[in-house]
């Protein structure tokens, strides 16, 4: 009787301890699970493309344009100097080549979508580098702020990546009527926006 009853003890104490054991188990597979899931959330690092202009049309205006890419959207920050007072035009052209003393090596306005000049989410239509204009302070100092979900940097995609476009600022005004790239004079800067 004393073997049958230590055999139930010792049976007993063997299934609580694989019991412990197998626990341990399935919380160290949910831990690794868990760090798992936490790793493939974890967020991507901005993109980010740095842009140095340069003065074009005998023109002094220079500036800084950064462009990054976060979560689908692209957010495009500039800051100039050496403008005349007053309203500026700002687009992409179709190539980064800011080689000739005009900006005209860098081509016609970024159109990969082959629609007409217009304000941007303009319903008649405008082009993807259609960004717009803003203005020039006293000092000759201009800032912009531009997103959209409609550029991506180095995506691959020919409707949306900006790499190898070329950032221009105008002399003028966009008219944002006047086709095919809105009457807004010579090009004062240019930059390309190479990684």
């Amino acid at each position: 009787m004393k073997k049958i009853g230590i055999s139930i003890i010792a049976l007993t104490l063997l299934v609580g301890v694989s019991c412990k054991q197998k626990e341990n188990k399935k919380d160290d597979a949910t831990e690794k699970e868990t760090m798992t899931e936490v790793k493939k959330d974890a967020p991507k690092e901005a993109k980010k493309v740095k842009v140095s202009m340069e003065a074009k049309s005998d023109s002094n205006v220079s500036g800084n344009v950064v462009f990054k890419e976060e979560s689908g959207t692209v957010t495009m920050t500039a800051v100039f100097d050496g403008l005349e007072p007053g309203e500026h035009a700002i687009h992409l052209h179709e190539k980064g080549d800011c080689n000739s003393p005009d900006g005209k090596s860098a081509g016609g306005h970024w159109n990969p979508t082959h629609e007409k000049h217009g304000k941007w989410g303009s319903p008649d239509g405008y082009h993807k580098g259609d960004i717009g204009n803003f203005t020039a302070d006293d000092n000759g100092n201009g800032t912009i702020t531009f997103k959209t979900d409609e550029w991506c940097i180095g995506c691959g995609d020919e409707k949306k990546d900006i790499l190898g476009k070329g950032v221009i600022v105008h002399q003028g005004a966009d008219d944002f009527t006047s086709q095919p790239s809105g009457d807004a004079g010579s090009r004062v800067s240019c930059g390309g926006v190479i990684e």
